[in-house]
Parts: structure tokens; C-alpha cells; sequence
């Protein structure tokens, strides 16, 4: 049945910004730009000339903060708020401090300035001394700071995973943990309210599963905060000068927290989610756990009606450190039992426990959490929390009070739908180099050396067969290998290193190695952006001339240059004694360099594929008029040219007369190297266009596309939940962007989840949506184990993968491509394969149904030119099958608004529908695949070209 049809929010993508009431959609990144925005309105509505100032180092999930930051250059500059693009986190920190002693400065143009600080979790880390001394010396009154944590609770893009609270805890600094986009808003004015009266720096969580996510948000009003009732020290609380060291601190430190706890009682951010008097039994939980808290209740069928007439009540707590006393005990107070369900941790168990002890009160009977009342395990503090793993926890507590409800037996009929989680045998599908990258060839080490590896791109190189192992923090690279080196033996190393890396803390390591006498070789790969999170520019004035006369100055005697252009370089800018080279003869370098005794360092220097990807498409770089094509007939597909190109664009291809290798020239960034492979069927075309493929039966496409049907939608009368699976880099992305931004502008409510991190580079990509008709359905944004109403697979590998595969059930619809796009397996192992048959079955079993499967890159390419509407033809498959439970005019004006070639992105829409309707028709006109031949008609065929 149809969805009745809903007028269309007049939305524009600057309204995210501007509106000050209504609804929005924001993705968390967004959100937090808008909360400094958002505080520089307040500011100016209330008569304060106040400033604001941005600084912090990226980092996965919060990768992409700084482009959003410059795109909005301008507007901020409407707000008087500097962003000020650090090199490291410390130093951020440090400018941060800096910003809360203008107020005090005689000259100061502002009545103060409001700071925010970010970083992922490694950086606060790096950052806890700057972070600590900032908060001693205090916010002042006008100004305030919010240190903004990005927290990879599930380690999916980082080294280990991070819980920055016990961090904050140890730096006195109070902690806030938002639970969606949505409560970024009113968490962050809060925070900024509690900094100007605390003189405490406050931070402020922010976890991948919110800050990567989008949601329809609903626009808080400005409150009016209360004035607390407390007396601060004849000493103040904020930020002075003259502030020598001495105990004083420590004792203003206890003042402001004292400070803290008034103003969380006078202006509470902890809240009764029922609010009932009588309870009988309590949830505490806070920031995702809550989530996943309600989302579980909901599946026992436990709404605020049922838990009314039961006595359930739950205190979600906004300020995870230092907890609001009087609220928490208040809630917990005539409780038979109080269950504390925190993910990681338990930071506020362990508070309620100290009050319990320290405040006369009506205590629970009973608290447990991380453990039960035997002592045993019961809330894990480790991985991750979800719904369906709380479910059996939360109904055996309940049960325990209320018996006759049935909640064991109603967890286990959720949990008895099972995931049938896949693992295919063959190629998988890992993040790897992007075609044409610098990486490529850098990477490499001669015959007998090793490599070390660290945090970038390059860390890829570590499962490449490169002879490539380690990892280590940022800024450390090479300093293990100067201590391990003495107990071992081993006589030279190469240690990789970029150089954003290198500005931001890198250097450092390569002056360690030279104090300690270490026998290294740096490679400082130089590809012109930081790539792994965008392609932003390095945070200040870098040149390859710069390294090397910095790496001089420091002691390096010997310095090579190796380039795919060294002709461009003047060997008069570069230390004497540099030696310059072409990236071929990049291991000649290496083997001489490793015979070098002590530190020498090569920079090579080759701009990342990606970025020259961008530079020419925004007409800022040349595209060079040449491409390479492989002759099928004469390539025996061998694979030399993938070993020697390590490239993605190198694809393995089924024909007629076997298996080949071609170009997909889609994805091709015109690096060439997989010429230099010893291939006589390697054709290079100069100085002409490539021609576009001509689709058969046009007139016919065009009247199918005239009259397609309109499709039964999904009424979306509960909460829809649709899993997108791709691969990075390929815009896959955007198809959950698209549906999430149409269900909005109808007025419904969505989330989009996007697990990224890595998988830009060509690695697995997993969207969660989650669509509903109120906010209240949209308890989580991640999809859980087998809960996947609907999957779009824009790649059958990432599709059947354990991960993905785990939102699958018995019933999910299910729309997938056929179409091959290679892995690093695939590049390593010439005869690795990707099991497309024995996947598609696989899925089917999972799923219980037919997939409706087609080769949507084929069809992209021979129908528009361009492998990267794939995507946008499986989109349009899944919606004319009723799989998106949005309309046609929404996606068309979300299309609209993505801005992104709006005309072409449409027609792969309409082709995807008609691939539902008619597939046949679209099949002819891409040109059919060579059909199974007799013996006879094989020895004709070739016989016909060879007499050619």
C-alpha cells in the first residue's frame, strides 16, 4: 500500500544553519559547527561582543570537521569565530587556553571568547597535559570551552578504542555525553552556560555512532538558566594573571567543582524519562546506552504506558562526571532495584555507590551493573553494547520483580530470529590504495629489508606483501625500532612516514633517532593532502624543500628525492649533497640508502591519486590526454601488470577467450605504472578522447522510461530500518545521504549511519537507516543483528561479509549487483576470485527469499558512460520495488539538493526502476555478455580471428 503523499519542506542545505526553530536534518559533524554558531547568536542577542575560536587536529570520527569548518569560512566570520587549524592536538589545546585570557588582556576588542576544542581519543590523550593545565588555570566568565572527544568506542578507525571520560575525570574536567545529533545542540549551550560559571573547561563526547551519523532534529529553544545558589571563592574561578604555581589551584580546582554540582542542581541535564513516583524499578544510563536501553525496552514491548502500569522507570544522566547528587539520588531513592547500564566503564556506578556510602537517603535495595549481586559479569565494559544484547539482560532483571509478565520468554522470540552471518571463502574485500596512488610505489623495499609501519594511508602496506609490520602512535614512528634494534641484532629498517604526520609530531621521532644512534632510513612520503581524511592540506607552510632542510638541520647527512616528476624540482633549493631521482629507480635508492650507517631519509613525492582526481575535475590540475587500454587478444592475463601497478584499476575480466585483465577506465587516475609491466597487449592512446559506449535500442529505453509504474511503497507506520552496503570511494555513500534527506523533507523522521574510516579506500562501507514516523520509533541508529528490513547491495562481497551479513534475517528484501569490482586479494593473487555465485546463494539462504540481482556496473557504463552511477541504478532497482519507503518527488528534490550532477544522477535512477520493470530491454542495450560457445563454434570463432 501507498504511503499517502506529503508536501515537500521548502529545504535548502543553508537552513541547516539558519532556521531557528523548526526541524533540520544535520549530520553530527554539522551539528557541532552549529553549536558554536548557535553560541555566537546567543551571545549577540543578549548585548555580548564576544568572539569565538575553533582549534584541533582531525582524526577519524571527526575527519571531516575542518572541511566542513572552511566550506563555512564566511559565515563564520559573520559570527566573529576564528578557526585556527592546529598543527598537533596540544597545541590546539594550548591556543584554546589562549583564547580564555583575552578577557583579562587591556587591549581585548571582544567581552571574551568561547573555545572549541577538538580530537579524536588518541589526540585528548596527547593532548592531557595542555588539556590539564587549561582547565587549572579555567574558562573566563565571558568565554567558556568545550573540548569536544571523538570517541571510537568499536576501534573502527583507530588504534585501540577510546573512552576519553576517565581521561576528563583525571583532569577535573566535567563530562558530557550526548546520546544523538540531536541533543548536540542543547548539550553544547549547556556546556557553554556551565563553563562561564564554573570556570571548568568541559568535555564533551562525542562517539562515532553519533558524530558519524545524520538525523532529522527537531530545534531546541534557548533556555534561560537559572542562577545557582552558590558563592564562589573571594579568589573567583576563572582564569587570572598573576597564577604562579602552588596549591591554590588545587583548591580553586575543588571551588569550581562545587560550582559544577550548583549549577547541574539549578539547571538539571539529567532527566526522568517517565518521571514516575512510585517506581519499582530504575534504569540509569547515559549517551548510546540509552539508546540501546529504550530500543531493547521496546522490543519487550515496554512503552511509557506499560512501564507506567508496571513501576519502570528510567534516569537517563546527561553529565556522566562529576553525577548531579541530588537529581540521582532522588530517582534511585524507594527503589527495589536500580540496573546502571553504561557502555565501557562504569563511571556512574561507581559515583552512585560513593553516594550511597557518603549521603544519608532512601537507598535501592539493590544496584548492579558491570556485575550482578553474586559478583558476577553482567553489563560488559568492554566492545560494544547493543539492543539485542541487553535484552536477555533486561529481562531476566525485570523478571526477578515482575514474574508474570513473561519478559525471558518475550526476549527469547526476538533472539530466536536468527542472523545467518556469512563467510564466504575467496577474495574479501579490505581497504586498499587507491588506483594511481603514491603508495604504490613507495611502499616498496628491496629484497631483504623491511618496512615499519604508522598511523596514515601508507599503513595499508602492512597486509600488501610488503614486508611492511608494526604500528605504532602517532609521532613515535621509528623510536621502538631505536630501542628494539639494541637487543636484537638486526642492522637497518625503513619506517614510513607522511607528512602531515611528520609536521604534526613526526619530526620529533626522527631527532630521537639520531640522539639515539639508530641505523633507520625514513621514507617521508609527500602526496601533497592528508589523505586518509579528506584531502585536506597539511596544517601549515610544508614543501619538500622545507623536510629536507629541516632533516639537514637536525643531522641527517644523507637525503635522496625520488619523484614521478624530479625534473620539476632546482637542485639549488635542496641541502647539499641531496640526491635527486626518478621513482623508477626507487629500489636502487633504497638498497643504497640501507648500506647508509645512522638515520638517512628519502622523501618521495608523488601527489595523492584521489586529490589530482579532485584537482581535475575542479579544472584546477591538467587532465592529461592519454589513456591505456589492454588488448583482450593479446593479454594471456598473467597479472604482471597488477603486481607491478599494486592498482585497483587493473581489473581481472571474463571472455570469451578466457580470463583477462582491463582497464577500468571509470576509476583509472592516470598514474601508467602498470605499463612498466613486461606486457606486449598494453595499448597507449595520445591526444583523443575516449569514445562513450552507444547503447542499442535507445528509442525503446526512452519510451519504457516514459511510462515505468509507480511502485507499492511501504506505509512506514513503525520504524523501517534499511542497511546500504558498498565500497569506499565509489559514492556509495550518497545513496543513503539521498533517502535520509528525502524521508526528511516529507516530514518523516531518519537516521543515517555511514561506517566509514578506512573504507574510503576501496574498503567495505555499511549505511544504517533507520526511517519512522516519530522520533520517538528511531531509539538507535545503528541496525542491529538480524533487523534489516531491506538491503541495498552495491557490492555482493561487503553484502555477504560477516558484518553486513549479521543485520540480515530470514525475510529482509533484498536488491544486489552482480558486478565485480576488484580487491586488494584480487591484485595480490592472480587467480583469487570473488565466489559472485557462490555469494548470491549464500545471501539467499540468509535472507530466506530471491535477491533481485543485476550487474548494475556494466549497466552504468554502457548505459551513461561512467561506472560511478552504479550506486544510483541500484537505488533506483530498490525504490521501484518497493524497498524505500520514500517518495519519487522527495529523492528528486534531495537529488536537487545534493548538487551533484542532478541530470545524470536522475537518469541512473530511472534506469535502476527500469532494470525492476524490464530487464531484459536494458541487458540488449548494454550488449549481452558473450554466451557459452560449442567445441565447434569455439574452433570457428578462433580460427575467424586469427585469419584476421
Amino acid at each position: 500500500m501507498n504511503a499517502p503523499l506529503r508536501p515537500l519542506d521548502n529545504y535548502s542545505l543553508n537552513d541547516r544553519y539558519t532556521r531557528t526553530h523548526g526541524r533540520v536534518f544535520l549530520t553530527g559533524t554539522q551539528a557541532l559547527v552549529r553549536v558554536a554558531l548557535d553560541q555566537a547568536r546567543r551571545d549577540r542577542a543578549a548585548g555580548l561582543n564576544t568572539g569565538g575560536l575553533i582549534s584541533g587536529y582531525r582524526g577519524s570520527p571527526l575527519g571531516g570537521l575542518d572541511l566542513e569548518l572552511w566550506r563555512l569560512r564566511d559565515r563564520l566570520t559573520e559570527g566573529r569565530i576564528e578557526f585556527l587549524p592546529a598543527v598537533n592536538e596540544d597545541l590546539a589545546a594550548t591556543a584554546i587556553l589562549g583564547s580564555q585570557q583575552v578577557e583579562t588582556e587591556p587591549g581585548a576588542q571582544v567581552q571574551g571568547v568561547f573555545g572549541l576544542w577538538y580530537g579524536k581519543g588518541p589526540g585528548v590523550d596527547r593532548a592531557g597535559d595542555a588539556l590539564k593545565h587549561g582547565n587549572a588555570y579555567g574558562a573566563s566568565p565571558h568565554g567558556g570551552v568545550l573540548v569536544v572527544a571523538g570517541d571510537d568506542h568499536g576501534c573502527v578507525s583507530s588504534s585501540m578504542p577510546h573512552q576519553s571520560d576517565v581521561a576528563f575525570m583525571a583532569w577535573f574536567m566535567p563530562v558530557l555525553n550526548p546520546a544523538s545529533v540531536a541533543e548536540f545542540l542543547p548539550f553544547g549551550e549547556w556546556g557553554y552556560a556551565l563553563s562561564r560559571f564554573s570556570g571548568m573547561w568541559v568535555g564533551f563526547k562525542a562517539i562515532s555512532d553519533v558524530v558519524e551519523s545524520g538525523m532529522s532534529v527537531d530545534l531546541p529553544a534557548d533556555r534561560v538558566f537559572a542562577r545557582p545558589d552558590f558563592t564562589p571563592p573571594a579568589t573567583g574561578l576563572h582564569y587570572r594573571w598573576p597564577d604562579l604555581p602552588g596549591f591554590q589551584i588545587e583548591e580553586r580546582m575543588e571551588a569550581k567543582k562545587r560550582a559544577v554540582m550548583a549549577f547541574a542542581e539549578a539547571n538539571p541535564i539529567d532527566a526522568r524519562i517517565h518521571d514516575l513516583p512510585r517506581a519499582r524499578f530504575g534504569f540509569v544510563t547515559t549517551g548510546k546506552a540509552h539508546l540501546d536501553l529504550m530500543e531493547a525496552l521496546r522490543l519487550l514491548g515496554l512503552g511509557r504506558d506499560e512501564c507506567a502500569r508496571l513501576g519502570i522507570d528510567i534516569y537517563k544522566v546527561g553529565m556522566v562526571w562529576p553525577l548531579a547528587r541530588r537529581g540521582a539520588l532522588d530517582f534511585v531513592a524507594g527503589k527495589e532495584e536500580i540496573l546502571v547500564i553504561e557502555e565501557k566503564r562504569g563511571i556512574i556506578e561507581s559515583q552512585l555507590k560513593e553516594y550511597f556510602y557518603d549521603w544519608d537517603g532512601d537507598k535501592p535495595r539493590l544496584m548492579v551493573g558491570k556485575n550482578d549481586e553474586a559478583g558476577q559479569r553482567l553489563i560488559p565494559w568492554t566492545g560494544e553494547l547493543s539492543p539485542r544484547q541487553l535484552l536477555p539482560i533486561v529481562a531476566r532483571r525485570l523478571d526477578r520483580l515482575f514474574p508474570g509478565e513473561g519478559f525471558p520468554a518475550r526476549a527469547a522470540s526476538v533472539l530466536g530470529v536468527q542472523a545467518k552471518v556469512l563467510n564466504i571463502p575467496g577474495a574479501t574485500r579490505t581497504p586498499y590504495f587507491c588506483s594511481g596512488c603514491p603508495h604504490n610505489s613507495s611502499t616498496k623495499v628491496p629484497e631483504g629489508s623491511k618496512a615499519l609501519a604508522g598511523i596514515g594511508c601508507h599503513f595499508m602496506a602492512s597486509w600488501m606483501n610488503r614486508e611492511t609490520t608494526s604500528l605504532i602512535q602517532m609521532g613515535g614512528e621509528g623510536v621502538n625500532w631505536a630501542a628494539s634494534s639494541r637487543f636484537t641484532g638486526k642492522g637497518h629498517v625503513f619506517q614510513n612516514l607522511g607528512e602531515g604526520t611528520w609536521y604534526h609530531s613526526g619530526s620529533m621521532a626522527i631527532r630521537q633517532a639520531i640522539a639515539a644512534g639508530a641505523n633507520i632510513t625514513y621514507k617521508i612520503l609527500y602526496n601533497d593532502a592528508v589523505a586518509m581524511t579528506g584531502g585536506q592540506p597539511v596544517d601549515g607552510p610544508v614543501s619538500v624543500q622545507a623536510i629536507a632542510a629541516i632533516c639537514r638541520a637536525e643531522g641527517v647527512v644523507r637525503i635522496a628525492l625520488v619523484s614521478d616528476d624530479i625534473g620539476k624540482f632546482r637542485r639549488a633549493d635542496f641541502p647539499a649533497g641531496t640526491s635527486f631521482h626518478d621513482r623508477a629507480q626507487m629500489d636502487a635508492v633504497q638498497r643504497d640508502l640501507r648500506a647508509v650507517p645512522g638515520v638517512s631519509v628519502l622523501i618521495y613525492e608523488q601527489t595523492c591519486a584521489t586529490e589530482k582526481r579532485r584537482r581535475r575535475k575542479r579544472g584546477k590540475l591538467a587532465d592529461p590526454q592519454k589513456f591505456v587500454v589492454i588488448n583482450e587478444l593479446v593479454c594471456e592475463g598473467c597479472g604482471d601488470c597488477s603486481k607491478e601497478s599494486n592498482c585497483l584499476s587493473v581489473e581481472p575480466i571474463e571472455t570469451e577467450f578466457g580470463p583477462k585483465r582491463r582497464i577500468n577506465q571509470s576509476n583509472c587516475n592516470k598514474d601508467y605504472s602498470c605499463v612498466k609491466g613486461f606486457c606486449p597487449s598494453f595499448v597507449t592512446v595520445e591526444g583523443a578522447p575516449r569514445l562513450k559506449p552507444q547503447p542499442k535500442a535507445q528509442t525503446q529505453i526512452e519510451g519504457a522510461l516514459a511510462s515505468l509504474p509507480e511502485p507499492d511503497l511501504p506505509m512506514l507506520d513503525r520504524p523501517y530500518s534499511l542497511l546500504v552496503t558498498g565500497v569506499g570511494g565509489t559514492g556509495v555513500v550518497t545513496v543513503g545521504a539521498l533517502i535520509s534527506m528525502a524521508a526528511y523533507l516529507e516530514g518523516r523522521w531518519a537516521s543515517v549511519l555511514d561506517f566509514t574510516g578506512f573504507a574510503q579506500k576501496f574498503g567495505p562501507v555499511l549505511s544504517f537507516l533507520r526511517l519512522a514516523p516519530s522520533p520517538d520509533d528511531i531509539s538507535q541508529v545503528r541496525i542491529d543483528a538480524a533487523s534489516a528490513d531491506a538491503l541495498i547491495g552495491c557490492d555482493l562481497v561487503v553484502s555477504t561479509a560477516p558484518k553486513a551479513s549479521a543485520c540480515l534475517r530470514p525475510g529482509t528484501k533484498a536488491v544486489v549487483t552482480l558486478s565485480e569490482m576488484p580487491t586488494g586479494d584480487i591484485v595480490l593473487n592472480r587467480d583469487a576470485s570473488l565466489q559472485i555465485p557462490a555469494r548470491l546463494k549464500a545471501l539467499e539462504t540468509a535472507i530466506a527469499g530471491r535477491a533481485s540481482a543485476i550487474d548494475a556496473g556494466r549497466l552504468a557504463e554502457m548505459l551513461l558512460g561512467d561506472a560511478v552511477y552504479a550506486n544510483m541504478i541500484m537505488l533506483g532497482l530498490a525504490w521501484q520495488q518497493g524497498l524505500v519507503p520514500v517518495s519519487l518527488a522527495a529523492l528528486d528534490r534531495a537529488i536537487d539538493l545534493n548538487g551533484v550532477q542532478p541530470d545524470m544522477n536522475r537518469r541512473a535512477l530511472a534506469l535502476g526502476r527500469l532494470a525492476a520493470v524490464n530487464p531484459g530491454l536494458l541487458a540488449e542495450a548494454a550488449g549481452a555478455r558473450p554466451k557459452v560457445q560449442t567445441l565447434e563454434e569455439l574452433i570457428a570463432r578462433r580460427a575467424a580471428v586469427l585469419a584476421h
